[in-house]
């Protein structure tokens, strides 16, 4: 057990590894400068994925987490494997980010009277965004976050206004302990401004193949517009997704390819490059928390067309660093994309925009302190 606020041992409980190193990483090198030893409980997609994480000093314990999933036998199997993870591992705190490992962890953690429980809501995901045939499912999971947000010890983090309402709503007596932190922060440096190529406009939409992601109203819009006489390149960037109950399968993104003439690059490895690369980042998504690849754009100086929708218009104050649309809606995707493809001048002014609304609002340093402000603030509660 920890001897002093602000030391002790820390679990993230993450669905998939790659979204830990993606997404966590700099907070868990800061736990560790703090003296936290660190460990993740996840599942990986491919093996170095591990080694990418000890390689950091934190030590890893497999989990296999369907993150789509509902076969009653997996998911027990699942929650067994956790609980002897964080049985083994015994933390102080518990860190679970996204939907099936604060369900599961929170209530693990609870049984094993866990002194601190931090979940990160990123963003509600499918079963709260528009759509038929959700509400039985939205019902289902009320209940579930109900019980995991109500214990005194637990910490819920959200990254929008809309998500802190949802989950006061769930979880009424919640109110006092919700934090917003808006998103995992962006790193200024890495991501530095650049002004825009002097070549052909690139609109690139970085993000895995998801419908939720609006990948095909991109694909449709760029479409629109290579009919209309556009010889910008329209680019999508993301990985195959195949665990998410939302991927789009190969043969759907060939598809989109040969009738609307976007391209795909696959998984991209360096975004800094993509985006120095790019003149226009889109994200024409239905929902998210707050959306990094978003963060990153803002960084690297660069306008922004995306959905009026909670997360993404944190981000994008539309007029100023880049245009909202509304989701769904390909016409008006398609016209905002003209708009600032034909308007040089005014797409690069945006992206001046973005970079000091990142510098002064999304910096990944204020995001690491806020949340060890709340590992700190649990601790103490435990001790006094």
């Amino acid at each position: 057990m920890a001897e002093r606020p602000g030391t002790g041992v820390l679990l993230f409980v993450v669905n998939v590894a790659w979204f830990f190193a993606s997404h966590r990483m700099p907070l868990a090198k800061a736990a560790m400068a703090a003296g936290f030893r660190v460990h993740l409980a996840s599942d990986i997609e491919q093996a170095g994925e591990v080694a990418e994480i000890e390689r950091e000093g934190i030590e890893f314990h497999r989990v296999r987490l369907a993150r789509s999933g509902l076969n009653p036998l997996a998911e027990l199997r699942t929650r067994r494997q956790l609980r002897s993870v964080i049985r083994s591992v015994r933390p102080d705190l518990v860190h679970n980010v996204t939907a099936k490992p604060v369900i599961y962890g929170s209530r693990i953690a609870q049984a094993l009277r866990i002194r601190g429980v931090v979940n990160a809501m990123s963003g509600f995901g499918y079963a709260y965004s528009a759509g038929r045939g959700r509400r039985l499912l939205r019902g289902v999971l009320d209940g579930a976050y109900a019980r995991a947000f109500a214990p005194h010890n637990a910490r819920i983090i959200v990254q929008n206004e809309e998500d802190f309402a949802e989950v006061q709503r769930i979880c009424p007596s919640a109110a006092s302990r919700v934090r917003l932190i808006r998103g995992s922060g962006v790193d200024l440096a890495r991501f530095g401004y650049s002004p825009e190529p002097q070549e052909t406009p690139v609109v690139v939409l970085p993000a895995r193949l998801l419908r939720e992601k609006g990948i095909r109203e991109f694909a449709t819009a760029a479409g629109q517009l290579r009919r209309g006489g556009s010889t910008a390149r329209f680019v999508v960037a993301g990985r195959l997704d195949p665990g998410n109950r939302g991927a789009l399968s190969a043969r759907e993104v060939e598809s989109l390819i040969a009738n609307h003439g976007v391209e795909w690059v696959g998984e991209c490895e360096d975004m800094p490059r993509l985006l120095r690369e790019s003149h226009i980042v889109c994200l024409p998504s239905y929902r998210e928390g707050m959306p990094k690849v978003l963060l990153e754009a803002c960084a690297a100086g660069r306008p922004v067309i995306t959905t009026d929708v909670p997360g993404c218009r944190d981000v994008v104050r539309s007029g100023l660093n880049g245009i909202l649309v509304p989701p769904r809606n390909v016409e008006a995707l398609a016209e905002a994309m003209h708009q600032l493809l034909t308007d040089g001048r005014r797409r690069r002014q945006m992206g001046l925009q973005s970079r000091t609304i990142a510098e002064r609002e999304f910096g990944v340093q204020g995001v690491v302190q806020a949340h060890l402000a709340i590992y700190r603030e649990l601790l103490a509660a435990a001790v006094s």
